[in-house]
């Protein structure tokens, strides 16, 4: 890995020399094009009347009798992080483990999403966790979602999750039971169970989200989110062939990771595409392809954590001597640190660092927005779609279809920045400013509530010790030792983002901290320990370790155009991670397992 103090050219990649201040002019003009007073407000959760948009379409709901047994571990969420902490767990020996979902299977956020095209855009072969436990190698560098739900599925049977599983259930209450040292666990199924450990890991994309457009209850047609495909209305499957939409004028309102994906397939199917843009994607070129065989028969045991170390070393920004992926994310490891926290180089002062990297972002948009010069034929179009705003303001996203998409005569990209949004809807049209657009059926590509499971909305009430609240001690910030436990709740154990270290592969995150949950759980039932709690004064001595570490990039999305990276448009100050980064974060938790784990092993008072 270069530093900043290699050669970093004023020009571009054709040449053309740099004008950061006039770039910095243009990116501000554009951001200012699209902030909105009501900021996240703009959006409705797909609840209440809106119910609906967040139904299983998938697996049909089996009536059961409430539960009132004991287990040992429940974990709630069926998603990666809990799969990979049930088979770890079950790996140490636990036998009594519980899984619940909302869902009708596992596989978190791949079991809701199977619209046309949806694949990972983390190479999978890094992306997707125990390959080798399962035995398993993808079929795809950048694997499609079946695929990856039923690696899921493989995931639970080889372990035995299915065994004491409960689907379609969401944990409304965990109390302590001080006397017990148990926890007592209800559910929206009238459920009263008991266990002695409990494991959150309900992600942070569970929520789909809709645009709060005036009049969208009025509209006739037909209407849903993307994380509930609607194959009976679009016939077809995630590979395409939507022969329902042949006679259909289809809107999709939102082009980003999810849009760009599925905007492909409705193009060439539907009569007519209307694309509704707010503020386009950053769109690079994906270049899957099929595994090599050979490739795959030459594997060597060790391989898929050497891969995903690699990997993660190379976008913390730590210096390692071979790219093994060398994919999008690898090349531009150096202006992910801008959101992600990692090593920075300190070989130079701060203000040239930030020079250095301005241009390098400026070198690496400039070539995209090049690229939508080359693909799309008509140039007012192509202006529409070019990313005007610094790299990482928005998740970047890659694909080798979406820009051809819109030299369809049949597809028609509607620009709203000037407008903040989509105007209102109709009985049977979009409207933006003056222009109504008739449609047949819309399609919201328009995301989820990120960052909200349910223990930090609220969603799900968690009492400890005493009765105490946990979202109320909390109040004056997360209050965690590694961002996994809190004093005053014991045996309770949670998976996320919060006060650790977080990376684009957020799976490899998750099997790290899940591996390191199971290893903590697994000690204490060795030692015999009734509960497994941080102290205060451990909880109070790493929050202000990651108060002294963090690294504020406020400043930085406060250039950035809206979206849930700022809180669409907000700011996020930093604070709530690691920011020395995932890679020095995995090292701390392993020197920690190593010789302070008793730290957190033993009754409390």
């Amino acid at each position: 890995m270069g530093t900043a103090s290699d050669a970093t050219p004023d020009t571009d990649d054709r040449g053309e020399e740099i004008d950061l201040d006039a770039l910095r002019a243009r990116y501000a003009r554009e951001r200012e094009r699209r902030i909105r007073p009501d900021g996240a407000a703009q959006y409705r959760s797909a609840a209440g009347e809106f119910g609906y948009y967040a139904k299983d379409p998938y697996t049909p709901r089996t009536e059961r009798e409430p539960l009132t047994d004991t287990v040992e571990v429940l974990v709630v969420g069926g998603g990666f992080g809990g799969l990979v902490t049930g088979a770890r767990l079950r790996q140490a020996g636990v036998e009594s483990i519980r899984m619940t979902d909302e869902a009708g299977d596992f596989g978190g956020t791949w079991y809701w999403n199977r619209y046309p095209g949806i694949h990972c855009d983390i190479e999978s072969y890094s992306y997707m966790p125990l390959l080798e436990e399962v035995g398993y190698v993808p079929r795809w560098r950048y694997a499609p979602g079946e695929e990856i739900r039923r690696h899921a599925v493989a995931i639970a049977d080889t372990f035995d999750l299915y065994r004491d599983a409960v689907f379609h259930t969401r944990v409304t209450a965990l109390d302590w039971d001080d006397q017990a040292c148990e926890w007592v666990v209800g559910t929206d199924r009238g459920d009263r169970m008991r266990a002695r450990f409990v494991i959150t890991s309900s992600g942070t994309l569970t929520q789909p989200k809709l645009p709060g457009i005036p009049g969208i209850e009025t509209f006739g047609g037909h209407t849903f989110h993307t994380s509930r495909w609607d194959y009976g209305y679009t016939g077809g499957d995630q590979e395409g062939g939507l022969t329902g939409l042949a006679d259909k004028r289809v809107a999709v309102v939102g082009t980003g990771a999810t849009g760009v994906q599925v905007i492909p397939h409705l193009g060439r199917d539907a009569k007519h595409l209307y694309v509704f843009q707010r503020t386009p994607s950053s769109v690079d070129v994906r270049d899957n392809r099929p595994t090599d065989p050979e490739w795959a028969a030459s594997l060597k045991p060790g391989w898929q954590r050497e891969r995903m170390e690699n990997f993660l070393a190379i976008v913390s920004g730590e210096r390692v001597g071979t790219d093994m992926v060398q994919d999008g994310w690898t090349s531009t490891a150096r202006l992910q640190r801008k959101m992600i926290s990692g090593a920075l180089d300190t070989s130079v002062s701060p203000e040239e660092r930030e020079r250095i990297d301005e241009l390098v972002d400026a070198r690496k948009m400039n070539q995209i927005r090049a690229r939508v010069d080359e693909v799309v034929d008509d140039p007012a179009t192509a202006e529409l779609l070019k990313p005007w705003y610094r790299y990482m303001c928005k998740r970047p996203c890659f694909s080798d279809h979406y820009l051809q998409t819109f030299n369809r005569p049949n597809v028609t990209l509607v620009d709203t920045a000037d407008h903040g949004g989509i105007t209102r809807m109709t009985e049977d049209a979009i409207v933006v400013g003056d222009t109504e657009y008739p449609v047949d059926c819309v399609v919201f590509a328009t995301g989820f509530d990120v960052g909200v499971s349910g223990v930090m909305s609220g969603a799900l009430p968690v009492r400890g010790r005493g009765g105490r609240d946990l979202l109320g001690s909390w109040s004056r910030g997360p209050r965690t030792l590694h961002g996994f436990y809190s004093d005053g709740f014991p045996n309770l154990f949670q998976l996320g983002a919060v006060q650790n270290a977080n990376s684009v592969n957020f799976t490899h995150i998750l099997v790290e901290q899940a591996e390191h949950i199971a290893a903590v759980v697994a000690r204490g039932r060795k030692d015999g320990v009734p509960v497994i709690e941080p102290s205060a004064e451990a909880v109070e001595e790493w929050g202000r370790t990651v108060r002294e570490t963090a690294h504020d990039n406020s400043a930085f999305q406060a250039q950035c155009t809206p979206g849930y990276y700022n809180r669409e448009g907000a700011g996020v100050h930093g604070g709530f991670s690691y920011s020395p980064g995932p890679v020095a974060f995995h090292r701390l938790l392993r020197d920690w397992r190593e010789d302070r784990m008793h730290e957190v092993l033993g009754a409390k008072p």
